[in-house]
């Protein structure tokens, strides 16, 4: 597995949106409501084992319209093991954990580890680790990914953690290539300006 394979699974996409902590039929509701708004790519964390049926539901929903879900908050290779069997397409974790990388290769499924320095954006890297999630993001800001940048230009950053449609175009403009929402789903003054940026627009 290499970590370009995200390339083939954003397929392009600049928004992927996080459903977290939600029973199934919410995670649903959202997931739907994402794809509706042009955001193919969502993320559905299992930091707990109730959250998977939550997974699941979204992956099977995901099925009927040709939309990818992943796995979010994968920290060990059982959780990595659990994701792949509810039909995750990728996993994410919030830091960076060799083990855990190893353990989706074995399954052959892509994994985005969370980073906050250069230090661990090298290591992944030297892991074959391509696509990085930079968490968190709001706490990083902007100036960071053009930071990063210079030394490290190979790295496909995943920006996520306190962004919102108000922030997530000075992220994408800092060199981010994807951003990651949350709560911004639920907020219905945000949605407009959330397909203004899935479609390759800019927001102010």
């Amino acid at each position: 597995m290499s970590g370009h394979d995200f390339e083939a699974l954003f397929g392009g996409a600049r928004v992927m949106v996080i459903l977290r902590d939600l029973p199934a039929g919410e995670t649903v509701r959202l997931a739907e409501l994402a794809w509706d708004l042009g955001i193919a790519v969502v993320e559905v964390p299992i930091r707990t084992p109730e959250a998977v049926p939550a997974l699941r539901a979204a992956v099977t929903a995901g099925r009927r319209r040709d939309r990818i879900v992943g796995a979010g908050t994968v920290r060990t290779p059982e959780q990595v093991r659990q994701a792949v069997a509810a039909g995750a397409a990728f996993t994410v974790a919030p830091g960076l954990d060799l083990a855990v990388a190893d353990a989706a290769a074995g399954l052959g499924v892509p994994h985005l580890p969370g980073v906050a320095t250069p230090t661990e954006a090298q290591r992944a890297l030297d892991h074959g680790l391509v696509w990085l999630k930079a968490f968190p993001a709001v706490s990083l800001g902007p100036a960071w990914f053009r930071a990063v940048a210079g030394p490290l230009p190979e790295a496909r950053f995943v920006a996520t953690g306190g962004v919102d449609a108000g922030n997530a175009g000075a992220f994408l403009a800092a060199g981010a290539r994807v951003v990651a929402v949350g709560s911004a789903l639920t907020d219905p003054e945000q949605l407009p300006r959330l397909a203004t940026l899935a479609a390759g627009g800019a927001v102010t």
